[in-house]
């Protein structure tokens, strides 16, 4: 069935339930000094000011307006390198923000990227899965783990059903990747009404990866550094409104994992 066909007694104008996380209101005043990238802009721009003064007393007023954007413009470059957009990930794997900064590039394109979601277990809890990117975007729904191996042994498939880093056999890390997606698309089909496919992939950094993309016991492995890339080289099926509906189901049922405190 086609992700975009309706189920049976559906209307197609008819809407999912809405997300209570989505509820459009108006900010406020505590909104908005309580939102960390607004912090960290005002304590950037105090910094700079600081600077262009003494500078500007101590030189001339030019050199210290040069210098105070310098210093702005420099400390955007390293928080974009080292930081991360997911409070989760401020103290996790390098390659998941590896990951994350490739993914902002679709953001901007229509598709939409949930980071460091927990999968359902069942009523009772959560398992200890998750899922560190889940994308919702016009060529699909993936579910992407992004790993960090030793660069110094060889990755080898055998047959699609077999994957080797070295002597050591993946083959369990791959099945959790594919039952994570597996449990993700039956709890948004649920949901919707009709069959959501998500497609599990694993993006591997450190050794070289002899192909593009293989796939292996019905995951999807390729380098890390071609994550973007393989999520936009399938053809098109989902359109906006698709992609909007299912985000908002994706965003209930697969819970945000939040830093241990």
């Amino acid at each position: 069935m086609a992700i975009s066909e309706r189920g049976k007694g559906q209307s197609p104008r008819e809407q999912p339930p809405e997300s209570p996380f989505s509820t459009p209101r108006k900010p406020t005043y505590g909104d908005l000094v309580s939102n960390p990238q607004v912090r960290k802009w005002a304590k950037r721009g105090i910094v700079a000011l600081v600077i262009g003064v003494l500078l500007a007393l101590v030189f001339d007023l030019r050199v210290g307006i040069t210098v105070a954007i310098v210093a702005v413009i420099l400390d955007t470059i390293r928080t974009a390198r080292l930081g991360s957009s997911v409070e989760a990930w401020q103290k996790s794997s390098a390659v998941e923000r590896r990951t994350e900064r490739q993914l902002r590039a679709l953001e901007k394109h229509g598709w939409h990227v949930l980071h460091a979601r927990a999968v359902p277990k069942d009523i009772e809890g959560f398992s200890d899965g998750k899922i560190d990117h889940f994308i919702i975007g016009p060529t699909g729904i993936y579910a992407i783990d992004s790993v960090s191996w030793d660069k110094r042994l060889p990755v080898r498939a055998l047959s699609h059903k077999k994957l080797y880093h070295g002597p050591k056999d993946m083959n369990a890390q791959l099945d959790q990747a594919r039952w994570e997606s597996d449990q993700a698309s039956k709890l948004i089909s649920a949901q919707l009404g009709y069959q959501v496919p998500v497609q599990a992939s694993v993006a591997i950094y450190g050794p070289a990866i002899s192909w593009k993309v293989l796939r292996v016991r019905d995951v999807d492995v390729y380098s890390g550094g071609r994550a973007r890339t393989y999520l936009r080289r399938r053809a098109k099926i989902l359109n906006g409104t698709d992609i909007e509906r299912i985000t908002k189901v994706a965003e209930r049922v697969l819970p945000p994992i939040y830093k241990k405190r």
